[in-house]
């Protein structure tokens, strides 16, 4: 899918860019963390694609940022506050 560390840090930052383009409402995040998010998609969509099979560069780049935006939103369910007892 990318071509080396440089790769995927590149890679990584357009995915995570775009990804916190596509998904609704405001994020939290600063540039290191998008782009390690970006970084987390590419990697799992480069697996998922290899491991169905899947051989285009379009496919998996799409995949990849399927995957980023997923992680978004558990990376925001994460962070977010538990509701207080009342």
């Amino acid at each position: 899918m990318f071509d080396g560390i440089l790769g995927y840090i590149v890679g990584g930052a357009v995915i995570g860019i775009l990804a916190r383009l596509l998904k609704p409402g405001a994020d939290p995040l600063g540039w290191i963390m998008t782009i390690v998010l970006g970084i987390a998609g590419a990697v799992a969509g480069n697996y998922l694609t290899g491991m169905f099979g899947v051989s285009g560069r379009y496919a998996q780049w799409g995949v990849a940022l399927v995957c980023a935006v997923l992680l978004l939103f558990l990376y925001e369910m994460a962070r977010r506050k538990p509701a207080a007892a009342t």
